[in-house]
């Protein structure tokens, strides 16, 4: 008897084990948000804004060019893609996605950043950009006298930022994303900064093969730690596109994996979520 139990209970256990690993699995190729996936230069891809919300990504990147008034969505500065605008690309799209308003477009009901990239001048662009953003108040966050508004998209600007007139700013819809490096020196709250970002070979030169050395791990963790402290989201670019590399920079706290590699980052945290629902 007692080895009949013993049996039942192992491979009870083991079915157990399954079914964690087909709903996670499930679950993720449904569109479940997944926190920790930062679509780099997102317009790269052959449907913006879409393969990344089609992979379940909560964070999406776009770089932008003040040109001739509008806010062309570009890496270079745009000359034929003049019909390309933020608003075209993301922001209406964004809006009809949380609204439901687009039967074709999946429905979005989970919160979303959207870093914006100011490649052009940052004040000029910022002027436009903030003017644009009204009309979508409705779905984005924002700092309203002196509180943080929690709506469904939050806008944070990279690149050329805005910083004396956001700072200075009571009413905005939009933050910013910090230097990383100097986190330690900027204890400003998060109704400035949002997310806190740096070039992965600023901290670390591991590649993911072998391990990962000591010192390098222990340096990102303090720079992780001091972000946390502040509230601040934590990102490395340019990051070797690598399981090895995502897996460490996980551990280590860092919050959002930038990639370019958009199924391969969501294999990778599916897998990884499953196996943490199996070891519980």
């Amino acid at each position: 008897m007692m080895q009949a139990a013993s049996f039942c209970q192992k491979h009870l256990k083991l079915l157990l084990s399954a079914l964690l690993v087909f709903v996670a699995f499930n679950c993720y190729s449904q569109n479940v948000p997944l926190d920790n996936a930062f679509a780099h230069n997102d317009y790269w891809h052959k449907r913006p804004l879409y393969d990344a919300l089609d992979n379940g990504y909560t964070h999406i990147e776009a770089d932008i060019y003040l040109r001739h008034g509008k806010l062309i969505v570009a890496h270079l500065l745009p000359v034929l893609k003049r019909h390309k605008t933020l608003e075209l690309l993301y922001l209406d799209p964004l809006a009809a996605c949380i609204h439901g308003s687009n039967e074709q477009a999946p429905r979005v009901v989970y919160p979303l950043m959207l870093m914006i990239d100011i490649k052009s001048n940052a004040n000029k662009t910022y002027e436009v950009l903030s003017a644009s953003l009204e009309k979508y108040k409705d779905i984005l966050s924002g700092y309203e006298d002196g509180v943080f508004v929690q709506r469904q998209i939050t806008i944070v600007i990279t690149g050329h930022k805005p910083f004396d007139i956001i700072k200075n700013q009571q009413n905005r819809l939009a933050f910013i994303d910090e230097d990383l490096m100097k986190v330690q020196q900027d204890t400003l709250a998060t109704n400035i900064y949002r997310t806190a970002s740096c070039k992965y070979s600023r901290i670390v030169n591991w590649n993911g093969s072998g391990t990962f050395p000591v010192l390098q791990k222990q340096r990102l963790r303090n720079y992780v730690g001091m972000a946390h402290r502040y509230g601040k989201k934590v990102r490395l670019w340019a990051s070797p596109e690598n399981p090895a590399v995502w897996n460490e920079l996980l551990d280590c706290g860092v919050d959002l994996i930038n990639t370019d590699k958009l199924p391969e980052l969501k294999n990778f945290l599916t897998k990884r979520v499953a196996f943490s629902a199996n070891v519980k």
